[in-house]
């Protein structure tokens, strides 16, 4: 899906260190990130504030995707939730936080709210100044906090949890009875997209479902094999059934080819209902060099374990797509190793694709991604714009809701974030005129 000069590119860029900042581009003009600073000092703020201290371990916070015994996050967009009576709420992130690493995070159903955070610091994330921080209908005063990190290859490491004011308590929410697992490469990650990890189809996919759990394990550059691709040391055969992911700091601290690296616990969280499987573009890649056959074996594999560890998932295996070509005055849809992973829904399916559940007790589904994107839907780094990530999961969505019967339950909040972008139209003696947001 890359040419190779822009992969290569790509990939040096990724090798490097954390950016202090990047650059958005929306309608051809630049969108602000200097994203307020929340760090405080615990001593000086407020004379008379008395702060409740709950360790990382406390059985009221629900971590959301793998997070390992130190608690450090790892894979896309992992989170924090937690329900809490107070009226501050801060954070202290651990030594292994990436230096100045994006997160999301909300209060109740508001919207999102974006800060960088960084290693042995604390932050002040909930405050009376927080929108929304006055309305509330619960009669107890019970809240909801949310935190995710928006990039897959920096973490965070939760060190402490500040409660100050009101009753300064946590409370334990229950998790939705909705559960679904992606696995995949830089498409299921957002990678290029503005917001990276909270735009993605994944991200989009889960929120726009409503009362849904979630988990994306998925890096960028990632064989299915195991292999070396694009800088990850081992495939998805290998590493989904690992705490970690395949990031540089994954391999400084479980070495170059991983082999320290922490087995998952299942019993951590409950099994998903569905899986969604988008992945094989980089073993398609002449760079990587894995055939049509190993390509082949290790989805039969990976399908055959999950179904082992996950006997009661629906997997959805979704094609692949690869860009487009200019094809004469037109523009055509690639596709990679297409007949290869229709050869290994039919593997399990006696010879079907199962697209609808047609299959008496089939649990593999073929999705065909043909048609939902267009050329320009496709970045400069060649992989879904933001617009092609909410077609991809729209459409997902839609298939999920016929196909399993999901109704969807988000009605009102905020799923992908900074979207409220247009030109207003003013109307003055019968002409219409647009001016540009500024």
């Amino acid at each position: 899906m890359f040419d190779s000069m822009l992969l290569k590119r790509s990939l040096r860029l990724l090798s490097l260190p954390l950016l202090a900042s990047a650059t958005i581009f929306q309608n051809g003009q630049i969108r602000p990130t200097n994203y307020p600073d929340t760090t405080i000092s615990l001593d000086s703020y407020g004379n008379d504030t008395e702060w409740h201290r709950y360790g990382p371990e406390s059985p009221e916070l629900s971590y959301k995707g793998r997070w390992d015994d130190r608690y450090i996050s790892w894979w896309s967009a992992p989170g924090l939730k937690f329900g809490f009576q107070a009226d501050n709420v801060a954070i202290t992130f651990g030594n292994y936080t990436s230096a100045g690493v994006l997160i999301a995070y909300r209060l109740d159903g508001q919207d999102w709210m974006l800060t960088n955070v960084t290693a042995n610091s604390t932050h002040l994330l909930i405050d009376p100044s927080t929108t929304g921080w006055n309305l509330t209908t619960s009669e107890d005063g019970l809240r909801t906090f949310e935190l995710r990190v928006t990039n897959w290859a920096y973490g965070v490491q939760i060190e402490c949890i500040h409660l100050s004011g009101s009753k300064g308590t946590l409370v334990k929410l229950p998790d939705y009875s909705r559960r679904i697992e992606i696995i995949g490469d830089s498409l299921s990650t957002g990678y290029g997209c503005t917001l990276e990890g909270i735009s993605s189809w994944s991200w989009n996919l889960a929120y726009g479902l409503g009362d849904t759990e979630f988990s994306v394990t998925a890096y960028p550059g990632i064989c299915l094999a195991d292999s070396s691709c694009w800088g990850n040391s081992r495939g998805q055969i290998y590493q989904w059934k690992k705490t970690c992911d395949t990031s540089g700091r994954a391999m400084e601290m479980f070495g170059p080819n991983l082999t320290d690296a922490p087995d998952w616990d299942f019993s951590k969280q409950p099994h998903p209902d569905i899986t969604i499987i988008n992945i094989g573009t980089n073993d398609n890649s002449t760079h990587d060099n894995v055939t049509a056959e190993e390509f082949k074996a290790a989805y039969i594999a990976l399908l055959t374990d999950m179904h082992t560890i996950w006997p009661s998932t629906k997997i959805i295996v979704k094609s692949l797509w690869w860009g487009w070509n200019k094809v004469g005055s037109t523009w055509v849809q690639g596709t990679g190793f297409y007949n290869e992973v229709q050869d290994v829904v039919k593997h399990f399916n006696n010879g079907s694709l199962n697209k609808m559940g047609e299959v008496d007790g089939g649990f593999v589904y073929y999705y065909n991604t043909t048609g939902i994107m267009q050329h320009n839907d496709n970045s400069p780094v060649y992989h879904p714009t933001d617009v092609g990530q909410i077609k991809v999961a729209s459409h997902l969505m839609e298939y999920i809701r016929l196909v399993f019967g999901w109704e969807f339950r988000a009605t009102g909040p905020e799923v992908q974030h900074q979207t409220l972008y247009c030109s207003i139209f003013l109307m003055f003696d019968g002409f219409v005129d647009a001016e540009k947001q500024e």
